[in-house]
């Protein structure tokens, strides 16, 4: 997968805060990382404790699901371009004074 540039002044813009657009970017990213690779978990997990004698079958059908998700596009480039459309809600925690 080729990088893409990113243009920084642009994704400033959406928060005006260059590291605050990083922190929600990277949030993003996490969260998709972490649910990618929870479903890719779950359904790897319906090929444990089969026999021996079924295995080239599965390893195939293991394989493409594989293939599956590292076809996607990465997590970060896609909490990048939702980020760019607006596509990601945002809040700032409350502040209490002491």
């Amino acid at each position: 997968m080729p990088i893409k540039t990113v243009d920084v002044e642009k994704v400033q813009d959406i928060t005006g805060n260059i590291y605050e657009s990083i922190v929600i970017m990277s949030k993003r990213s996490r969260q998709l990382s972490a649910r990618e690779k929870m479903e890719l978990d779950e359904k790897l997990k319906y090929f444990e404790g089969f026999e021996e004698e079924d295995e080239f079958t599965f390893n195939e059908e293991q394989e493409r699901i594989s293939l599956e998700y590292e076809s996607r596009p990465h997590a970060t480039q896609r909490a990048i371009d939702e980020l760019e459309n607006h596509k990601i809600a945002y809040r700032y925690p409350e502040t209490q004074d002491f």
